[in-house]
């Protein structure tokens, strides 16, 4: 059994069987049902499309460009999902990364000031004034809708409409200059932000592994079939 499985229990493809579910559960508790190809499914069969989009600044714009960017948006606006929701998440800025990139120039530098002025950096920036700092991200949110018309009433047939919106999202949004991000793994991606989302302090100090979908696990007796 996958983890993905064990977090959010059976598939939306057989409603017969009950996996990793309990009374008094997470499992039980979690309106979400499953997860495929980067669409959240929920106990109530509605099919949910998360994308993230990278942010511009667009007061550094020209007065054109703002107006150009403003259309492009409003043009986005007129044939997006009905309900489409965007979401933004303010969070303490991840200083992890950057730390340890620093570190491994200090290891690797040989001239002794130069690895005291990293060293310094790593005190002043990574550890003291960035550790306070704040970073947001934005999101959109949609969900599969009647008007969307997929080709067949299937999950399969519905997930790719999902894609499909996002792909149009993605085409109006660049003429924007917004970059709606797409992840190698997306339902990777889609479990560590529902995960970070749910477990706000947890999520800090332990994240979730790398390919966490591809893991075989054992819990509760349970192991993976075949």
């Amino acid at each position: 059994m996958s983890l993905k499985d064990l977090l959010f229990g059976k598939s939306v493809e057989d409603d017969t069987v009950v996996i990793g579910e309990y009374t008094g559960s997470t499992q039980a508790w979690l309106p979400i049902k499953n997860i495929i190809s980067g669409v959240v499914v929920t106990h109530d069969n509605r099919f949910i499309k998360i994308v993230e989009v990278l942010p511009v600044n667009i007061y550094l714009k020209s007065p054109n460009d703002q107006q150009s960017i403003i259309a492009a948006f409003a043009a986005y606006l007129k044939i997006a999902p009905d309900d489409l929701q965007i979401e933004v998440r303010t969070m303490k800025a991840d200083t992890e990364s950057y730390v340890e990139q620093m570190r491994s120039f200090a290891a690797n530098e040989e001239n002794e000031y130069c690895r005291e002025m990293i060293e310094d950096n790593i005190r002043e920036i990574g550890l003291g004034i960035a550790s306070e700092a704040i970073c947001h991200r934005f999101y959109l949110v949609f969900q599969y809708e009647s008007r969307m018309k997929a080709k067949r009433n299937t999950v399969r047939n519905i997930v790719e409409r999902l894609s499909e919106e996002a792909n149009t999202a993605r085409s109006y949004l660049a003429a924007c200059e917004l970059e709606v991000l797409e992840p190698r793994y997306m339902d990777n991606f889609i479990l560590t932000l529902l995960y970070e989302i749910i477990n706000k302090k947890t999520s800090q100090r332990m994240r979730l592994p790398e390919g966490v979908f591809d893991m075989i696990t054992t819990v509760h007796g349970i192991y993976e079939e075949g």
